[in-house]
């Protein structure tokens, strides 16, 4: 996702604050039932596989919280490209600026063994 050139990393991060449930994992639907499907949703915490009931009135609040959870992934990807340029940039300039100190201008020459 990205946004408009002209956001800046604190409007970024003004839209992740404003994000007010996240879940993490996949809702699928576990089978059939007489009053409707079963639904589960699996994620992956501590290094398992977790799968978790999830009953249907809870569905579309679970539904949410993986959509707000997908945004914040897709908002701090582009909060870290938008440092990550800044601070290219801050580089690239400096470097421009930056001299290099003559003492450390030359390799050293070895002292000869009189």
């Amino acid at each position: 996702m990205r946004m408009n050139a002209k956001s800046s990393p604190q409007d970024v991060l003004r839209q992740i604050a404003q994000i007010q449930r996240m879940e993490r994992g996949k809702l699928s639907v576990m089978g059939p039932g007489s009053a409707g499907p079963f639904y589960r949703l699996q994620s992956w915490e501590q290094g398992k596989n977790v799968s978790k009931y999830v009953p249907r009135e809870q569905v579309p609040a679970v539904a949410e919280a993986l959509a707000g959870y997908q945004r914040f992934e897709a908002l701090s990807q582009e909060y870290a490209r938008l440092v990550i340029e800044k601070t290219r940039a801050e580089i690239a300039g400096s470097s421009k600026k930056t001299k290099r100190h003559p003492k450390f201008s030359s390799p050293r020459t070895p002292k000869s063994a009189s």
